[in-house]
């Protein structure tokens, strides 16, 4: 039997995550970051910590779930805008264009939970009143010294009223208070290797490589809190889904993805998700562009990558320290 100091000793401490304002998440639970502070030159490091389980993101010993990923980095924005470039709370952020790459160890089998750093670096800032208006970031994923993701991205920042403008009236809570909350069907979970349908986020074909978006404003991963429109996350995902959906010889994974945004997608009105094979890129990875329509225009298209899934033997790659390929600069 332990002794209390020996017992105390091999308890680990608590992790304290910072407040869920500053990442604009009101589920405590949905928190993935620690904390901010500079890297000692003209950048900073954003220190997170992924779970040993969670209801919805992929955990244990498998290869870093990109909806993980994502999410994570997504709420550096906030934080960083928040804590280091005098963005006041309750201002938007507006998404021009997302990607990531992931490396053969973020691809191996291998348990992801533990602390992560984001190590962020400004490419460009835009600043209007005092605030950064626009930022582009690259941000290197790295855990216990092991490079997992290379990412990169623009985004701008709006004040609530030219938000409030540019949604014509559907972000006031009234207009939220009525949107549809009863999602569309869903395609079967098994066929996308999931086991729960609410995190399917595409309905039955209507055509080869064609969707509608499912949209469940009670997910309380993709919609932590009341919305206007459908966020970006869930069209992420949604370009995920219908990119291992087109037919393949071999079980694929998402090596990467390269991302636009460039309308709201609306929760009132039908989203048809097409998808596409492309040639494949010069490693020989498929390549499936994804495009999402919402009355006749194109809101958001995602070029997406792939590569055979990773088999029980993966890890040793990961171990020999396959090439990484390198994100776009």
């Amino acid at each position: 039997m332990l002794s209390t100091a020996t017992a105390t000793a091999t308890l680990a401490p608590p992790v304290a995550f910072v407040a869920g304002e500053l990442v604009h998440k009101a589920r405590p639970g949905s928190v993935l970051l620690t904390g901010l502070r500079p890297d000692g030159g003209d950048g900073f490091v954003v220190s997170a910590h992924w779970p040993e389980v969670h209801e919805f993101y992929a955990t244990g010993r498998t290869a870093l779930d990109p909806l993980l990923l994502t999410e994570t980095v997504r709420q550096a924005f906030p934080l960083l805008c928040h804590s280091a470039y005098d963005v006041p709370l309750g201002h938007h952020l507006l998404w021009d264009t997302f990607g990531y790459e992931l490396t053969p160890a973020a691809l191996a089998p291998r348990d992801h939970s533990r602390a992560v750093e984001l190590h962020v670096t400004c490419r460009e800032s835009t600043r209007r009143g005092g605030r950064a208006a626009a930022l582009t970031l690259l941000i290197s994923v790295v855990q216990e010294g092991v490079l997992l993701a290379e990412c990169g991205t623009r985004l701008t920042v709006q004040s609530p009223a030219v938000y409030q403008r540019l949604r014509a009236g559907r972000s006031t809570p009234e207009a939220v208070a009525v949107l549809p909350a009863a999602p569309i069907a869903p395609i079967a979970a098994s066929a996308l290797a999931r086991t729960r349908l609410r995190d399917v986020v595409l309905s039955p074909a209507v055509g080869l490589g064609r969707w509608r978006l499912r949209v469940d404003t009670a997910h309380p991963l993709f919609f932590d809190h009341p919305l206007d429109h459908a966020p970006g996350l869930l069209l992420l995902e949604a370009a995920r889904q219908a990119a291992l959906m087109l037919p393949a010889d071999h079980p694929q994974s998402v090596l990467g993805m390269e991302t636009s945004f460039a309308r709201y997608v609306e929760l009132d009105a039908p989203c048809r998700i097409e998808a596409r094979p492309l040639e494949p890129d010069a490693q020989g990875h498929r390549r499936t562009v994804v495009s999402l329509w919402q009355n006749g225009v194109e809101c958001f298209t995602a070029t997406v990558r792939l590569t055979r899934k990773a088999g029980p033997g993966a890890g040793a790659l990961a171990r020999a320290g396959g090439e990484v390929i390198p994100f776009p600069r």
